[in-house]
């Protein structure tokens, strides 16, 4: 976080290299930044093999700074991503890396910026893409996604091509993104390099079996496109493991997460709120971990000991037996509170339960009913599962097999690193909902709210979200929308705009349930608007009258200020829950803008598109 410039006494630049990377440094995005190390790692691998080592060509990467140009090269390869919260992105970068060091020539895009007319040109097309909402791709692969599907895709007899999908298999519309990429591209006439690969929250080792398979098909191909012609520089297919390129310089990440002290953990909510709201401070202090706002940190929780109890005793097992978990093995009550996913259930954990099942269940699975599947997936846990379909005197070691591990949950920061280094700020709202006649509490923001005391040490892991991002203009205007905890980054923002000095508008729109007892950080807001950090503030609480109000309503009502400010070049920030919230402020913003600028509603559409592509409309939803 540290922008001082090189000095020379210690650095092994000269003066003009040094003023140079001065220059050049602060200008660039998390984006080109992650580029850049991949680039770099390229370099000096070409420049450091061993004399027995076959030449490998320099690598080549072709980035535009703005829409990305497709390689020139036979052996050039396109890198396409859409991103949500950045592991996407992650991982395309790190698929970079590998194929420069094997001397290919890369072209590494995120797909709201690369140029479509470049495809009918690209041989070899790799693409990595989450899935988010009810099975839609990340707002920045939206306008690919619609161009696959119109008129004005291209045949593409010619391409090769491969994806590799990211979803969470608790949803309804697993890796729904990835799959609709590979149909359209399939459509289109484009052939499989590799078939696809579906990756469940815990992706690292599927996506690393993914990476080597295309790298070796690609080698393959590339070695029958050459038959019979001069002999070319050689294909070194790189068996090097790549550490993620999130992790920390100490080696942190989510495959090896830090063990972060609790400072402070209490409720924001004031007495008599049906709400409970925590905030939770964590020292990450000798980690090496450091970030921006916008990004969120991963928690990796412990199940509800009375569930895992219950579980034990519903199953009738032991709870000392061994058990394996990862690459070891411990105690099975220990292993379902630690390590395993018992609080959601999977569809494809239900077709290898019915192996075991002698109550139904064959029978539910062997309908093939996703509806039905679906329908008695939702709200649902292990213990459902257990007493639904009799799910006894199973050897736990056989049925833990089956079993995902507990997922992380991403939380985003509610502080500046840049102002409070080594600490970091979380809002964490606690989910309790009753279904199926019990009553539910939320495995990570339980775990959060109940059982972590001052002192505790938790797991976590650092998440760059490159796609929720401060405009690197410090003067430049900002409007933030969010309602309950959705108001965690924003709260980051302003505090770095306070620390680092800038001095460009700032207008909070902030919605929660009531007034008096759910005015998250309301003396925060209110110091930074008498500093002048926030410039305006509008507040809706929707159940301190009759007729409900929600943030989309004072925006409407605000709508030709807001339109305004759009206007003289504002960013627009959304956060909050997708289904309904932001769903709610992107239909009030189109409206707005659609009134306001005398345009039809598509036009409006298109200013919004316009907006996400030159990064000014920008959402963290969830």
């Amino acid at each position: 976080m540290d922008d001082a410039p090189l000095k020379p006494e210690i650095n092994p630049f000269s003066t003009s290299q040094a003023e140079q990377l001065d220059r050049l440094m602060p200008t660039l995005s998390d984006e080109q930044l992650l580029w850049l190390g991949g680039y770099l790692a390229g370099i000096r691998a070409g420049r450091g093999r061993q004399p027995d080592c076959p030449a490998v060509p320099s690598p080549t990467v072709h980035l535009a700074a703005g829409p990305a140009r497709a390689a020139s090269s036979e052996s050039g390869v396109t890198i396409l991503f859409g991103s949500q919260t950045g592991n996407a992105m992650r991982l395309a970068a790190e698929l970079s890396q590998r194929l420069q060091q094997a001397g290919l020539n890369v072209t590494l895009s995120c797909m709201s910026e690369y140029r479509t007319g470049a495809l009918r040109k690209t041989r070899h097309l790799l693409v990595v893409v989450s899935t988010h909402g009810e099975g839609e791709p990340p707002d920045r692969a939206r306008l690919f996604h619609e161009f696959l599907q119109s008129k004005r895709a291209p045949r593409l007899e010619g391409l090769r091509y491969s994806v590799l999908a990211l979803g969470d298999l608790s949803y309804k519309h697993f890796c729904q993104a990835g799959k609709d990429f590979d149909r359209l591209l399939e459509k289109l006439g484009a052939q499989r390099l590799h078939e696809r690969v579906d990756c469940d929250v815990d992706y690292r080792q599927a996506a690393e079996g993914w990476m080597e398979a295309v790298l070796r098909a690609l080698a393959d191909d590339t070695a029958a496109a050459r038959a019979g012609e001069a002999p070319a520089a050689v294909f070194a297919v790189p068996i090097l493991r790549h550490a993620p390129l999130s992790a920390s310089p100490d080696g942190y990440s989510r495959e090896r997460p830090f063990q972060a002290e609790v400072l402070e953990n209490f409720s924001l909510n004031g007495r008599g709120s049906d709400k409970e709201t925590r905030f939770l401070k964590l020292s990450i202090e000798s980690s090496g971990l450091s970030f921006e706002p916008g990004d969120s940190l991963g928690i990796f929780p412990e199940n509800p000991p009375s569930l895992v109890d219950e579980v034990i005793a519903q199953m009738q097992w032991n709870a000392d037996q061994p058990v394996p978990a990862g690459q070891e093995e411990m105690p099975l009550r220990d292993a379902l509170l630690k390590r395993y996913e018992i609080t959601r259930l999977t569809k494809p954990l239900l077709h290898k339960a019915a192996e075991f099942s002698r109550d139904g269940l064959r029978e539910l699975v062997r309908r093939e009913s996703d509806d039905e599947l679906d329908n008695y997936v939702g709200g649902r846990d292990l213990l459902d599962l257990a007493r639904d379909f009799s799910l006894t005197g199973i050897p736990p070691r056989d049925f833990v097999a089956h079993l995902r591990r507990i997922p992380a949950r991403l939380y985003s920061i509610s502080n500046s690193c840049q102002a409070n280094p080594g600490e970091v700020d979380l809002t964490i709202s606690v989910l309790r909902y009753r279904a199926h006649e019990r009553d539910r509490l939320g495995a990570c923001s339980s775990y959060c709210a109940r059982r972590l005391r001052t002192g505790d040490r938790v797991p976590v892991y650092l998440s760059v979200n490159p796609g929720f991002r401060l405009p690197s203009d410090a003067e430049a205007p900002i409007i933030m929308v969010g309602a309950g905890t959705g108001v965690a980054p924003f709260r980051a923002f302003l505090e770095q705009r306070e620390e680092s000095g800038g001095g460009g508008r700032t207008w909070l729109f902030f919605g929660e349930r009531r007034f008096r007892t759910d005015f998250l950080y309301q003396v925060d807001w209110l110091r930074w608007r008498k500093q002048g950090v926030l410039t305006r503030m509008d507040v809706a609480f929707s159940r301190d009258q009759s007729a409900k109000v929600y943030v989309q309503h004072r925006m409407r009502q605000r709508s030709r200020e807001l339109y305004a400010w759009l206007q003289e070049g504002a960013y627009l920030y959304v956060c909050g829950d997708e289904k309904h919230m932001a769903r709610d402020v992107q239909a009030a913003l189109v409206s707005m803008i659609a009134e306001e600028g005398r345009m039809s509603d598509d036009g409006a559409a298109r200013y919004l598109d316009t907006l996400r592509q030159q990064n000014r409309y920008q959402r963290d939803v969830y």
